[in-house]
Protein backbone atom coordinates (compact mmCIF):
# COMPACT_ATOMS: atom_id res chain seq x y z
CA UNK A 1 0.00 0.00 0.00
CA UNK A 2 1.24 3.49 -0.85
CA UNK A 3 1.57 6.08 1.91
CA UNK A 4 -0.93 8.16 1.97
CA UNK A 5 -0.04 11.32 4.77
CA UNK A 6 3.59 11.14 4.00
CA UNK A 7 5.83 12.57 0.92
CA UNK A 8 7.61 9.22 0.10
CA UNK A 9 8.73 9.37 -3.78
CA UNK A 10 7.36 6.81 -6.08
CA UNK A 11 10.42 4.85 -6.38
CA UNK A 12 10.78 4.19 -3.02
CA UNK A 13 7.20 3.05 -2.68
CA UNK A 14 8.00 0.54 -5.48
CA UNK A 15 11.01 -0.56 -3.88
CA UNK A 16 8.75 -0.95 -0.23
CA UNK A 17 6.12 -2.99 -1.93
CA UNK A 18 8.86 -5.48 -3.15
CA UNK A 19 10.27 -5.53 0.00
CA UNK A 20 7.23 -6.33 1.80
CA UNK A 21 6.76 -9.60 -1.02
CA UNK A 22 10.22 -10.83 -0.13
CA UNK A 23 9.70 -10.84 3.28
CA UNK A 24 6.52 -12.67 3.66
CA UNK A 25 8.23 -15.89 4.51
CA UNK A 26 10.44 -13.77 7.45
CA UNK A 27 7.04 -12.30 8.38
CA UNK A 28 5.34 -15.93 8.84
CA UNK A 29 7.91 -17.58 10.92
CA UNK A 30 7.77 -13.73 12.71
CA UNK A 31 4.02 -14.87 13.73
CA UNK A 32 4.93 -18.09 14.32
CA UNK A 33 7.24 -17.34 17.19
CA UNK A 34 5.26 -14.28 18.49
CA UNK A 35 1.96 -16.65 18.55
CA UNK A 36 3.71 -19.18 20.43
CA UNK A 37 5.04 -16.67 22.91
CA UNK A 38 1.48 -14.73 23.34
CA UNK A 39 -0.43 -18.14 24.55
CA UNK A 40 2.97 -18.78 26.93
CA UNK A 41 2.48 -15.88 28.65
CA UNK A 42 -1.51 -15.98 28.65
CA UNK A 43 -1.28 -19.20 30.20
CA UNK A 44 0.79 -18.04 32.58
CA UNK A 45 -1.73 -14.79 33.61
CA UNK A 46 -4.38 -17.62 33.53
CA UNK A 47 -2.55 -20.08 35.98
CA UNK A 48 -1.56 -17.37 38.49
CA UNK A 49 -4.82 -16.53 38.80
CA UNK A 50 -3.92 -12.53 37.64
CA UNK A 51 -6.87 -10.17 38.79
CA UNK A 52 -7.97 -6.57 39.37
CA UNK A 53 -6.70 -7.22 43.08
CA UNK A 54 -3.36 -7.47 41.99
CA UNK A 55 -3.28 -4.02 40.21
CA UNK A 56 -3.79 -2.17 43.62
CA UNK A 57 -1.19 0.66 44.87
CA UNK A 58 1.20 0.00 48.01
CA UNK A 59 3.12 2.80 49.68
CA UNK A 60 5.87 2.68 52.18
CA UNK A 61 7.81 -0.58 52.69
CA UNK A 62 5.36 -2.29 50.60
CA UNK A 63 4.94 -5.62 52.90
CA UNK A 64 2.78 -7.64 51.58
CA UNK A 65 2.37 -6.51 48.04
CA UNK A 66 0.53 -9.25 46.29
CA UNK A 67 0.60 -8.14 42.70
CA UNK A 68 4.38 -7.43 42.83
CA UNK A 69 4.84 -10.85 44.38
CA UNK A 70 2.88 -12.57 41.36
CA UNK A 71 4.05 -9.93 38.82
CA UNK A 72 7.38 -11.80 39.99
CA UNK A 73 5.86 -15.71 39.60
CA UNK A 74 3.99 -14.63 36.37
CA UNK A 75 7.76 -13.50 35.10
CA UNK A 76 9.44 -16.32 36.64
CA UNK A 77 7.26 -18.41 34.99
CA UNK A 78 6.96 -16.73 30.96
CA UNK A 79 10.93 -16.78 31.13
CA UNK A 80 11.85 -20.72 32.47
CA UNK A 81 13.33 -19.58 35.74
CA UNK A 82 13.05 -20.62 39.66
CA UNK A 83 12.17 -17.08 40.46
CA UNK A 84 12.65 -13.20 39.54
CA UNK A 85 12.73 -9.91 40.38
CA UNK A 86 10.68 -7.73 38.25
CA UNK A 87 10.75 -4.01 40.15
CA UNK A 88 9.46 -0.51 38.89
CA UNK A 89 12.48 0.59 40.99
CA UNK A 90 15.30 -1.30 38.81
CA UNK A 91 16.24 1.84 36.95
CA UNK A 92 17.79 0.14 33.38
CA UNK A 93 19.19 -2.52 31.90
CA UNK A 94 22.45 -1.93 32.90
CA UNK A 95 21.23 -0.87 37.16
CA UNK A 96 19.76 -4.54 36.77
CA UNK A 97 22.99 -6.17 35.53
CA UNK A 98 25.04 -4.30 38.02
CA UNK A 99 22.54 -5.86 40.61
CA UNK A 100 23.41 -8.97 39.89
CA UNK A 101 26.68 -8.65 39.66
CA UNK A 102 27.35 -6.75 42.46
CA UNK A 103 24.83 -9.63 44.45
CA UNK A 104 26.72 -12.86 43.28
CA UNK A 105 30.14 -11.43 43.36
CA UNK A 106 32.11 -11.58 46.44
CA UNK A 107 35.97 -9.90 46.73
CA UNK A 108 38.66 -12.12 45.28
CA UNK A 109 35.90 -13.85 42.58
CA UNK A 110 37.15 -12.76 39.04
CA UNK A 111 34.22 -11.91 36.49
CA UNK A 112 35.00 -13.84 33.22
CA UNK A 113 33.64 -12.01 29.69
CA UNK A 114 33.07 -14.47 27.21
CA UNK A 115 31.82 -12.27 24.71
CA UNK A 116 34.58 -9.79 24.76
CA UNK A 117 34.10 -6.25 25.72
CA UNK A 118 30.90 -5.61 26.85
CA UNK A 119 28.52 -2.93 26.20
CA UNK A 120 29.90 0.69 26.95
CA UNK A 121 27.93 1.45 30.05
CA UNK A 122 29.72 -1.24 31.75
CA UNK A 123 32.92 -0.35 31.72
CA UNK A 124 32.21 1.75 34.55
CA UNK A 125 30.91 -0.72 36.93
CA UNK A 126 33.65 -3.06 35.81
CA UNK A 127 36.52 -0.92 36.28
CA UNK A 128 39.32 -2.78 35.32
CA UNK A 129 40.35 -0.23 32.55
CA UNK A 130 40.47 2.76 34.24
CA UNK A 131 39.86 3.91 38.03
CA UNK A 132 35.70 4.09 38.52
CA UNK A 133 34.03 5.10 41.95
CA UNK A 134 32.06 1.81 43.73
CA UNK A 135 33.11 -0.34 40.67
CA UNK A 136 33.64 -4.28 41.20
CA UNK A 137 37.28 -3.63 41.00
CA UNK A 138 37.39 -1.17 44.01
CA UNK A 139 35.69 -4.25 46.14
CA UNK A 140 38.88 -6.33 44.65
CA UNK A 141 36.80 -8.73 42.01
CA UNK A 142 38.75 -9.01 39.10
CA UNK A 143 37.74 -8.86 35.71
CA UNK A 144 39.10 -11.02 32.23
CA UNK A 145 37.69 -11.28 28.78
CA UNK A 146 38.13 -13.73 25.85
CA UNK A 147 37.81 -12.03 22.61
CA UNK A 148 35.39 -12.46 20.39
CA UNK A 149 36.80 -14.86 17.10
CA UNK A 150 35.72 -13.84 13.92
CA UNK A 151 32.52 -12.11 15.34
CA UNK A 152 31.57 -15.59 17.26
CA UNK A 153 32.47 -17.13 20.87
CA UNK A 154 35.99 -18.47 20.96
CA UNK A 155 35.21 -21.75 23.28
CA UNK A 156 38.39 -22.73 23.23
CA UNK A 157 39.60 -19.37 24.73
CA UNK A 158 36.99 -19.60 27.03
CA UNK A 159 37.64 -23.13 28.34
CA UNK A 160 41.32 -21.96 28.33
CA UNK A 161 40.29 -19.01 30.70
CA UNK A 162 38.26 -21.17 32.91
CA UNK A 163 41.05 -23.57 33.60
CA UNK A 164 43.99 -20.84 34.10
CA UNK A 165 42.12 -19.65 36.84
CA UNK A 166 40.11 -20.99 39.51
CA UNK A 167 38.76 -17.73 41.11
CA UNK A 168 36.39 -17.29 38.13
CA UNK A 169 33.22 -17.09 39.46
CA UNK A 170 30.77 -15.81 37.13
CA UNK A 171 30.82 -15.81 32.91
CA UNK A 172 29.49 -12.67 31.47
CA UNK A 173 27.49 -13.52 27.94
CA UNK A 174 26.31 -10.42 26.37
CA UNK A 175 23.32 -11.87 23.88
CA UNK A 176 23.07 -8.48 21.66
CA UNK A 177 25.59 -7.05 19.54
CA UNK A 178 25.82 -3.50 21.30
CA UNK A 179 27.59 -1.21 18.96
CA UNK A 180 29.09 -3.86 16.92
CA UNK A 181 28.48 -6.11 13.91
CA UNK A 182 29.26 -9.18 15.36
CA UNK A 183 26.40 -11.42 15.40
CA UNK A 184 24.17 -11.35 18.01
CA UNK A 185 23.76 -15.03 20.08
CA UNK A 186 20.73 -16.99 19.91
CA UNK A 187 19.90 -19.05 22.71
CA UNK A 188 21.22 -22.28 21.05
CA UNK A 189 24.84 -20.32 20.65
CA UNK A 190 24.49 -19.46 24.29
CA UNK A 191 23.37 -22.86 24.88
CA UNK A 192 26.86 -24.29 23.63
CA UNK A 193 28.62 -22.00 25.87
CA UNK A 194 26.34 -22.68 28.82
CA UNK A 195 27.63 -26.16 28.04
CA UNK A 196 31.47 -25.22 27.62
CA UNK A 197 31.53 -23.56 30.97
CA UNK A 198 29.96 -26.62 32.25
CA UNK A 199 32.75 -29.08 30.80
CA UNK A 200 35.08 -27.60 33.01
CA UNK A 201 33.48 -25.33 36.23
CA UNK A 202 30.08 -26.43 37.24
CA UNK A 203 30.06 -24.49 39.71
CA UNK A 204 30.85 -21.45 37.81
CA UNK A 205 27.84 -18.74 37.72
CA UNK A 206 26.55 -18.31 33.75
CA UNK A 207 24.65 -14.92 33.58
CA UNK A 208 23.24 -13.43 30.56
CA UNK A 209 22.48 -9.86 29.67
CA UNK A 210 19.42 -10.72 27.59
CA UNK A 211 18.46 -7.33 26.78
CA UNK A 212 16.98 -6.43 23.44
CA UNK A 213 16.75 -10.72 23.39
CA UNK A 214 13.13 -11.54 25.07
CA UNK A 215 10.46 -12.95 23.12
CA UNK A 216 12.83 -12.90 19.70
CA UNK A 217 12.32 -16.79 19.83
CA UNK A 218 10.49 -19.40 22.38
CA UNK A 219 12.72 -20.02 24.58
CA UNK A 220 15.47 -17.97 26.80
CA UNK A 221 18.63 -18.38 27.92
CA UNK A 222 17.58 -20.26 31.07
CA UNK A 223 16.12 -23.12 29.19
CA UNK A 224 19.80 -24.07 28.26
CA UNK A 225 21.06 -23.60 31.16
CA UNK A 226 22.15 -20.11 31.94
CA UNK A 227 22.21 -19.65 36.35
CA UNK A 228 20.91 -15.82 35.85
CA UNK A 229 20.01 -13.38 33.52
CA UNK A 230 18.51 -9.78 33.41
CA UNK A 231 17.27 -6.77 31.30
CA UNK A 232 15.02 -3.73 31.00
CA UNK A 233 11.80 -3.43 30.88
CA UNK A 234 11.47 -0.47 28.36
CA UNK A 235 12.51 -3.45 26.06
CA UNK A 236 11.21 -6.08 24.89
CA UNK A 237 9.50 -7.21 27.99
CA UNK A 238 8.05 -4.00 29.00
CA UNK A 239 5.67 -4.23 25.81
CA UNK A 240 5.64 -0.34 25.23
CA UNK A 241 3.72 0.13 28.36
CA UNK A 242 6.05 -0.16 31.46
CA UNK A 243 7.02 3.89 32.14
CA UNK A 244 10.54 1.68 33.90
CA UNK A 245 12.12 -0.93 35.71
CA UNK A 246 14.24 -4.22 34.94
CA UNK A 247 14.65 -7.35 35.87
CA UNK A 248 16.54 -10.46 37.37
CA UNK A 249 15.63 -13.92 37.10
CA UNK A 250 16.82 -17.36 37.08
CA UNK A 251 17.87 -19.47 39.95
CA UNK A 252 16.40 -18.87 43.19
CA UNK A 253 19.30 -18.83 45.61
CA UNK A 254 21.04 -16.77 43.19
CA UNK A 255 17.87 -14.33 42.48
CA UNK A 256 17.48 -13.90 46.77
CA UNK A 257 21.32 -12.85 46.57
CA UNK A 258 20.51 -10.11 44.43
CA UNK A 259 17.61 -8.96 46.23
CA UNK A 260 19.91 -8.53 49.16
CA UNK A 261 21.89 -6.21 46.69
CA UNK A 262 18.71 -4.19 45.89
CA UNK A 263 17.23 -3.38 48.59
CA UNK A 264 19.63 -4.43 51.82
CA UNK A 265 20.74 -7.95 53.34
CA UNK A 266 17.97 -9.17 55.73
CA UNK A 267 14.97 -7.34 54.10
CA UNK A 268 15.59 -8.37 50.04
CA UNK A 269 12.62 -8.62 48.31
CA UNK A 270 9.97 -8.00 51.02
CA UNK A 271 10.31 -4.56 50.72
CA UNK A 272 9.86 -2.06 47.69
CA UNK A 273 6.14 -0.38 47.34
CA UNK A 274 4.76 -0.86 43.97
CA UNK A 275 3.62 2.88 44.13
CA UNK A 276 0.83 2.44 41.47
CA UNK A 277 2.88 0.47 38.78
CA UNK A 278 1.81 -2.92 38.84
CA UNK A 279 -1.03 -2.43 36.30
CA UNK A 280 0.99 -1.04 33.90
CA UNK A 281 3.87 -3.67 34.28
CA UNK A 282 1.31 -6.54 33.78
CA UNK A 283 -0.22 -5.02 30.85
CA UNK A 284 3.50 -4.16 29.22
CA UNK A 285 4.32 -8.29 29.83
CA UNK A 286 0.97 -9.41 28.42
CA UNK A 287 1.50 -7.20 25.12
CA UNK A 288 5.47 -7.93 24.82
CA UNK A 289 5.65 -10.98 22.56
CA UNK A 290 3.10 -9.07 19.93
CA UNK A 291 5.44 -5.76 20.56
CA UNK A 292 8.21 -7.60 20.09
CA UNK A 293 6.88 -9.59 16.64
CA UNK A 294 5.94 -5.92 15.48
CA UNK A 295 9.60 -4.82 16.24
CA UNK A 296 11.00 -7.55 14.16
CA UNK A 297 9.12 -7.34 11.38
CA UNK A 298 10.39 -3.61 11.31
CA UNK A 299 14.13 -4.64 11.42
CA UNK A 300 13.29 -7.60 8.98
CA UNK A 301 11.62 -5.14 6.37
CA UNK A 302 14.38 -2.36 6.63
CA UNK A 303 16.78 -5.20 5.90
CA UNK A 304 15.19 -5.64 2.77
CA UNK A 305 15.14 -2.46 1.81
CA UNK A 306 18.21 -1.30 2.38
CA UNK A 307 19.48 -4.63 0.80
CA UNK A 308 17.96 -3.39 -2.23
CA UNK A 309 19.25 -0.21 -1.99
CA UNK A 310 22.69 -2.05 -2.32
CA UNK A 311 24.02 -1.32 1.65
CA UNK A 312 25.18 -4.09 4.10
CA UNK A 313 22.68 -5.54 6.42
CA UNK A 314 22.95 -7.19 9.72
CA UNK A 315 21.47 -9.26 10.08
CA UNK A 316 20.93 -9.79 6.65
CA UNK A 317 17.52 -9.41 5.18
CA UNK A 318 16.53 -12.98 5.38
CA UNK A 319 18.52 -14.25 8.37
CA UNK A 320 16.98 -15.65 11.44
CA UNK A 321 17.55 -13.24 14.33
CA UNK A 322 18.03 -13.56 17.78
CA UNK A 323 17.21 -9.80 18.40
CA UNK A 324 15.36 -6.84 17.60
CA UNK A 325 18.08 -4.41 16.21
CA UNK A 326 18.86 -3.89 12.85
CA UNK A 327 22.50 -2.47 11.48
CA UNK A 328 22.59 -0.85 8.06
CA UNK A 329 26.00 -0.04 7.12
CA UNK A 330 25.63 3.50 5.41
CA UNK A 331 29.06 3.96 4.18
CA UNK A 332 29.42 7.88 5.65
CA UNK A 333 28.32 10.25 8.12
CA UNK A 334 26.38 12.19 6.05
CA UNK A 335 23.97 9.33 5.13
CA UNK A 336 24.06 8.29 8.71
CA UNK A 337 22.97 11.71 10.09
CA UNK A 338 20.24 11.82 7.24
CA UNK A 339 19.11 8.20 8.30
CA UNK A 340 18.03 9.08 11.66
CA UNK A 341 16.96 12.42 11.26
CA UNK A 342 14.26 10.39 8.51
CA UNK A 343 13.64 8.39 11.87
CA UNK A 344 13.14 10.94 14.11
CA UNK A 345 11.00 12.65 11.39
CA UNK A 346 8.25 9.20 11.36
CA UNK A 347 8.43 9.39 15.39
CA UNK A 348 4.87 10.04 17.20
CA UNK A 349 6.83 12.45 19.90
CA UNK A 350 8.95 15.04 19.03
CA UNK A 351 8.78 14.71 15.44
CA UNK A 352 9.88 18.12 14.74
CA UNK A 353 12.81 17.86 16.84
CA UNK A 354 16.36 17.09 14.48
CA UNK A 355 18.94 14.91 16.17
CA UNK A 356 22.41 16.15 16.21
CA UNK A 357 25.98 14.28 16.73
CA UNK A 358 27.19 15.14 20.26
CA UNK A 359 29.93 14.27 22.02
CA UNK A 360 28.43 11.83 24.48
CA UNK A 361 30.36 11.10 27.58
CA UNK A 362 32.21 7.57 27.51
CA UNK A 363 32.76 7.27 24.18
CA UNK A 364 35.46 8.23 21.29
CA UNK A 365 33.72 9.42 18.40
CA UNK A 366 30.52 11.32 18.39
CA UNK A 367 26.96 9.72 18.66
CA UNK A 368 23.56 10.82 17.14
CA UNK A 369 20.21 9.25 18.38
CA UNK A 370 17.10 9.40 16.95
CA UNK A 371 14.02 8.45 19.45
CA UNK A 372 10.56 9.77 19.61
CA UNK A 373 9.27 7.85 22.44
CA UNK A 374 6.27 8.14 24.67
CA UNK A 375 8.21 6.47 27.53
CA UNK A 376 12.44 8.37 27.04
CA UNK A 377 14.85 6.09 26.12
CA UNK A 378 12.72 2.98 25.43
CA UNK A 379 14.25 0.94 22.88
CA UNK A 380 11.09 -0.82 22.33
CA UNK A 381 9.62 1.96 20.36
CA UNK A 382 11.15 2.80 17.14
CA UNK A 383 14.71 4.35 17.30
CA UNK A 384 18.36 4.44 15.93
CA UNK A 385 21.21 5.69 16.78
CA UNK A 386 24.97 5.20 16.58
CA UNK A 387 28.52 6.30 16.76
CA UNK A 388 30.05 8.45 14.00
CA UNK A 389 32.83 6.29 13.09
CA UNK A 390 33.68 3.97 10.15
CA UNK A 391 31.72 2.10 8.72
CA UNK A 392 29.17 4.42 9.46
CA UNK A 393 26.30 1.58 10.68
CA UNK A 394 23.31 2.87 12.31
CA UNK A 395 21.80 0.32 14.51
CA UNK A 396 18.04 0.75 14.50
CA UNK A 397 15.64 -0.94 17.09
CA UNK A 398 11.63 -1.30 17.66
CA UNK A 399 8.74 -0.54 16.87
CA UNK A 400 5.41 -0.77 18.83
CA UNK A 401 3.24 -1.62 15.39
CA UNK A 402 4.73 -2.59 12.04
CA UNK A 403 2.70 -0.26 9.63
CA UNK A 404 4.00 2.87 11.70
CA UNK A 405 7.89 1.10 11.72
CA UNK A 406 7.82 0.95 7.81
CA UNK A 407 6.83 4.58 7.45
CA UNK A 408 9.47 5.13 10.00
CA UNK A 409 12.00 3.27 7.70
CA UNK A 410 10.57 4.61 4.55
CA UNK A 411 11.31 8.13 6.04
CA UNK A 412 14.70 7.33 6.83
CA UNK A 413 15.70 6.55 3.20
CA UNK A 414 13.20 9.70 2.10
CA UNK A 415 15.69 11.79 4.20
CA UNK A 416 18.79 10.27 2.44
CA UNK A 417 17.23 10.97 -1.18
CA UNK A 418 16.49 14.05 -0.36
CA UNK A 419 20.01 15.29 0.68
CA UNK A 420 21.30 13.58 -2.42
CA UNK A 421 23.29 10.69 -0.92
CA UNK A 422 21.14 7.77 -1.84
CA UNK A 423 20.79 5.88 -5.21
CA UNK A 424 17.58 4.70 -6.11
Amino acid sequence: MDTQFFNVDPRLQALSNEALTAARTAFDRIDEITEYNQQKVLSAFIRHKVSESHFASTTGYGYGDRGRDTLEEVFADVMGAEDALVRHSILCGTHAITLALFGVLRPGDVLLAATGKPYDTLIGVIGADKPSDGSLAEYGIGYKEVPLADGRPDLDGITAALREDPAIRMVHIQRSRGYDLRPSLSVAAIGEIVKTVRAVRADAVVFVDNCYGEFVETIEPTAVGADLMAGSLIKNPGGGIAENGGYICGRRDLVEQCSYRMSTPGLGREVGASLGHNRSLFMGLFHAPHVVGEALKTATFAAFLFEQLGYRCSPSADEVRADIIQAICLENSDALIAFCRGIQSGAPVDAYVTPEPWDMPGYDNQVIMAAGAFTLGSSIELSADAPLRDPFAVYMQGGLNFHSGKIGVLLAAQTMLDNGLLNV
